[in-house]
């Protein structure tokens, strides 16, 4: 992968994927906890409304929370990094965060750990990287898989 393609790569929804996201978006707003996914909203870069789509928080062994956009640089990716902060939601909680976007070279313990809990999820945007992957791999796809860390 280039380096444009990687600064550009976004994998839009196919096929079920909108209807799927639609229903799916409803468990955590119902206050459902299912392997993690929780509802982002991040302010809109133009609007300024609250946009939400579904995602997984990612928290280290060492208590440290990220975001990964599996889709490469989706409009809630583009969103956050101008807003810098937003919320993570699940029923009536509202947890307010900060964000700051890692480099690439810090995000590969960060995608290995995503990819050990949410592969079998997500792994059909990581387009054949697994988590066995070597690091040479993942440092090769890093560019294009946005990762922030929250606090």
């Amino acid at each position: 992968m280039d380096a444009h393609s990687a600064a550009t790569r976004y994998l839009g929804p196919t096929g079920l994927d909108p209807a799927f996201n639609r229903i799916a978006n409803w468990i955590p707003k119902l206050g459902i906890d299912i392997a993690g996914g929780r509802l982002l909203a991040v302010r809109g870069r133009k609007s300024g409304e609250w946009r939400t789509t579904l995602v997984n928080v990612l928290t280290t062994d060492d208590g440290a929370r990220y975001l990964v956009a599996p889709r490469g640089h989706t409009q809630w990716v583009r969103n956050l990094r101008v807003a810098g902060s937003g919320e993570i939601r699940l029923g009536r909680k509202h947890e307010s965060f900060t964000a700051t976007e890692l480099p690439d070279a810090e995000k590969l313990p960060v995608l290995r750990a995503y990819l050990d809990r949410w592969g079998w999820e997500v792994g059909r945007f990581f387009e054949g990287v697994t988590k066995n992957a070597t690091d040479a791999e993942l440092t090769e796809i890093a560019p294009g898989f946005p990762v922030f860390k929250l606090a």
